[in-house]
């Protein structure tokens, strides 16, 4: 079978964007052209691949199980090609970074100007995505190294380790009635107003167990996917909500939110890095991973 890569590259673009011109307009090519190399590759397979609905492009059952292999395919192309390109470059280089939103934007910011004043030759690409999103980015190959704020977890291809704890509390404003209080029961927080964060961060995950382990319900007033937007929301005095302690450790500082220990947690989320072992473990990525591990300690 003739399974190029240029055919790979078609199969996961026509997904992307479910148009033939567009596909061939990004790849520098005629629509005849990738018209053919898609039927050529539909009959090597002897199954279609896509069905033409409403003038788009859409991938039939047989599709979406190649399209998981022409994913892994194209970037461990990629992949090859960029490291290779690396020995000739006098140190140059590209370092994808994943990383979830709390170490992304309270921990990295640091790293990543201290890493590009040693290393001024090295492009660092950061995408800042969900945990799930992050750990699904290193199954398949599309970044170096993440960053992520989880609980312990273990996946075969990944390679991970701590930094450090990412503890949750009580967040609140310092005129909310809590700030008087020497002791939160369960069932107190509970009646609170609360500000819960979207379904797909680790955060919400984690105040969910702690409900349900509690026996408690939240009665929750707003539901927000934004870090800064709930702490601007705090600050109101009426609500609370479950944070990473780094995340408002300047607001705490400054007295304009205040934490209390979350009682009968017992829950751990760490700082994790994290990279595919099938991945090349280049210089780039450890000189990264030991000045996380200097800014860390």
């Amino acid at each position: 079978m003739n399974l190029n890569l240029i055919k790979l590259q078609i199969v996961e673009l026509l997904y992307k964007h479910k148009k033939i011109t567009t596909v061939a307009d990004e790849l520098g090519l005629k629509q005849p052209t990738v018209t053919y190399h898609l039927k050529n590759l539909e009959q090597q397979l002897g199954e279609k691949l896509f069905e033409s609905r409403m003038d788009k492009m859409i991938l039939t059952e047989s599709g979406r199980a190649f399209l998981h292999y022409a994913v892994k395919i194209n970037a461990l192309a990629a992949e090859a090609e960029r490291v290779v390109k690396e020995f000739s470059q006098g140190g140059r280089g590209i370092l994808k970074i994943g990383a979830s939103y709390v170490p992304a934007t309270y921990i990295l910011p640091k790293i990543l100007s201290l890493f590009g004043e040693q290393h001024p030759g090295t492009t660092i690409s950061l995408s800042v995505k969900s945990s799930p999103d992050i750990k699904e980015m290193l199954i398949n190959q599309e970044i170096d190294l993440g960053i992520l704020s989880t609980e312990s977890f273990y996946l075969p291809s990944l390679h991970s380790q701590s930094l450090c704890e990412d503890e949750l509390v009580l967040v609140f404003a310092p005129n909310h009635e809590f700030a008087d209080r020497s002791e939160l029961t369960p069932s107190l927080i509970s009646s609170a107003d609360f500000i819960l964060h979207d379904m797909q961060s680790s955060t919400r995950q984690m105040t969910n167990k702690w409900f349900e382990a509690c026996g408690v319900e939240p009665r929750v007033h707003i539901l927000l996917d934004s870090l800064e937007a709930i702490k601007q929301s705090l600050m109101s005095g009426r609500h609370v909500s479950f944070i990473s302690r780094l995340a408002v450790a300047d607001e705490v500082a400054t007295g304009k939110l205040m934490i209390r220990p979350i009682p009968e947690y017992h829950f751990q989320r760490h700082i994790y890095y994290s990279y595919n072992r099938d991945r090349h473990y280049s210089p780039l990525i450890g000189l990264f991973i030991a000045l996380m591990k200097t800014l860390n300690m």
